[in-house]
């Protein structure tokens, strides 16, 4: 393909996935399900030249980027609240699913070999969760369930990528289990060290940097920063990635400007957007040449298809099984934690009110930790997993691009190669657009809803409360209040403040006292910004509120900066 013709289908991919994105809300669908539709009626097309992407591309060139955009995205503390369940989807069940799939398959494949099987079955254990929480967030799924998907999604490919590669291995020369072991968690713990590091060390960089393109330009490299040492050291380059953007997002919010974030959130959302859905138009474009490669070898399609079947129905069965003991334990221990945040609560009022604990210099840090785990309890006993979210959570287990390009990694000299690419694809492209497709419908049915909106106004508005006192009570109403010559602030600047510090004006004063109120202005205004912003950042650590409360309340907080700021 010469370079004008891959121009001309570059900037064809970009308007079918523009035009996707916009008529997925009228059509009822997720995106990612009508491109793969649409990606598979052009492979139909008489006279189309077969598609044959590397699996590197995907694999090392997408995905870091797509699962860093998610982790920046992914508030932390709701993560490590889920974190077992999470691990327990993304670990145990893909491990599980690998596991059992790949008996299958050597059963049914006379000449795979145990070792191989496995690999084939890590390759479709891991579900991708971009086609179920967009159809979630359209539809209003309860943010815990959305979260638990979320980070499903940001580590299963982690632990299928370390299975594939430890199976494959194997084919190779004799198989030990404590070696295998050793090397999985090897390859989590390095994995997690160096995106760790490596987020840090990026936002502390951007962080001395007062340009948003540069820092935005940085920040488009950083998923490959964390990858590339990850993979070099034999660890998960995947999970590196994920570390990398966890760290980021957790610790961006403190330290990048808001010409930062904002930059780099726009930016990125349009990146993700390409990569993406167009990981699943290609999805879609490699049907007729996976079923000619299949035919060239002398293997049978309709084989393939009726064994993907088989894999994808064992999978469906594998998680339902799987769900229902996290569901039921979930909703076993609610009455459990709402007495544990009655306690909680019980201890924190005696700390707080305790003259002899004033005096002690370990009572703030006693205090803070006391605030998160009442935040935590009230969270469990409020947000329990019902059987209508243990269904939901049972039916999104569709596969995606990252099962077809695994597939296509398999070494050449692997037996029926072909066929079982073929299956891998079956498998994905089944789960995508019957699951996917079908999953809008569960949903109206069982009666699903999301955040109560009213709640959530009031909520909100209970932070921010809390956010402008705290900002008064540490600016506005400070004593030792001083700008940055030193000098103390005019009483009429403060009292105007103190009434419309969330947006800039000018003071109603004439002559010299005006001039010296319009430079004093905005230096208080930056000041109550900034202990607002602390407030904010006080309340996101021990996690009194919902993380949607505290974006939304973020958002008030930048827009009030770049009202003032003009950034």
């Amino acid at each position: 393909m010469g370079f004008e013709q891959f121009e001309i289908v570059a900037v064809v991919a970009v308007l079918i996935i523009v035009a996707a994105s916009y008529f997925s809300t009228r059509l009822g669908l997720a995106t990612p399900i009508i491109l793969v539709i649409v990606g598979l009626g052009v492979s139909l097309i008489p006279g189309m030249p077969e598609v044959h992407p590397a699996p590197e591309l995907i694999l090392t060139v997408v995905l870091p980027p797509l699962l860093y955009s998610a982790a920046v995205n992914m508030p932390v503390m709701d993560f490590r609240r889920d974190l077992s369940t999470i691990g327990a989807l993304s670990v145990v069940l893909v491990l599980v699913s690998a596991f059992v799939v790949g008996t299958l398959l050597w059963a049914i494949f006379p000449d795979l070999s145990y070792a191989a099987a496995v690999a084939v079955g890590a390759v479709v254990s891991p579900p991708d969760a971009v086609a179920a929480t967009s159809i979630g967030k359209r539809l209003g799924l309860p943010p815990r369930l959305l979260t638990i998907l979320e980070g499903e999604g940001l580590v299963n490919d982690a632990t299928a990528l370390v299975l594939l590669r430890t199976a494959v291995a194997a084919t190779a020369g004799a198989f030990s289990f404590w070696h295998a072991a050793g090397d999985f968690f090897y390859a989590v713990a390095v994995a997690i060290v160096v995106g760790t590091v490596v987020g840090f060390v990026a936002v502390r960089i951007r962080s001395k940097i007062d340009q948003p393109v540069l820092t935005t330009a940085i920040s488009f490299v950083v998923p490959f920063i964390a990858f590339l040492p990850a993979e070099l050291a034999h660890a998960s380059g995947v999970l590196a990635v994920v570390a990398a953007g966890l760290v980021t997002g957790a610790t961006g919010v403190r330290r990048l400007s808001v010409a930062d974030r904002n930059a780099e959130r726009t930016n990125w959302l349009t990146a993700q957007l390409l990569l993406e859905n167009g990981v699943f138009l290609l999805m879609g474009l490699q049907l007729m040449t996976l079923i000619d490669d299949v035919s060239h070898d002398g293997l049978s399609v309709w084989s393939a298809v009726w064994i993907g079947l088989a894999v994808t129905v064992l999978l469906g069965v594998i998680r339902t099984v799987f769900v229902v003991p996290v569901v039921f334990t979930a909703r076993r221990r609610r009455s459990d934690y709402a007495e544990r945040a009655r306690r909680f609560s019980e201890v924190l009022d005696h700390v707080s009110t305790d003259e002899r604990l004033r005096s002690n210099p370990r009572r703030e840090r006693l205090e803070r930790w006391l605030q998160r785990r009442h935040a935590d309890a009230r969270f469990y006993a409020g947000n329990g997993l019902g059987w209508r979210g243990g269904a939901v959570l049972a039916w999104s287990g569709m596969r995606g691009v990252v099962t077809l390009a695994a597939a296509q990694s398999l070494p050449t000299d692997f037996p029926y190669r072909t066929q079982l690419v073929l299956v891998a694809f079956v498998v994905a492209l089944v789960t995508l657009v019957g699951q996917g497709g079908t999953l809008p419908l569960l949903i109206r049915v069982l009666g699903i809803r999301g955040t109560d909106e009213e709640r959530a106004r009031r909520e909100l508005s209970l932070l921010l409360s809390e956010v402008n006192e705290a900002a008064v009570g540490q600016v506005v109403d400070n004593p030792d209040l001083r700008r940055r010559d030193g000098r103390p602030f005019d009483p009429a600047v403060l009292e105007r403040a103190r009434q419309m510090h969330d947006r800039m004006t000018s003071p109603r004063s004439g002559g010299q006292q005006q001039d010296s109120a319009k430079a004093q202005l905005p230096e208080l205004l930056q000041l109550i910004l900034d202990a607002q912003q602390d407030a904010l950042n006080e309340a996101r650590s021990t996690g009194s509120y919902d993380s949607s409360t505290i974006k939304r309340a973020q958002k008030q907080l930048d827009q009030g900066y770049v009202r003032i700021t003009g950034a």
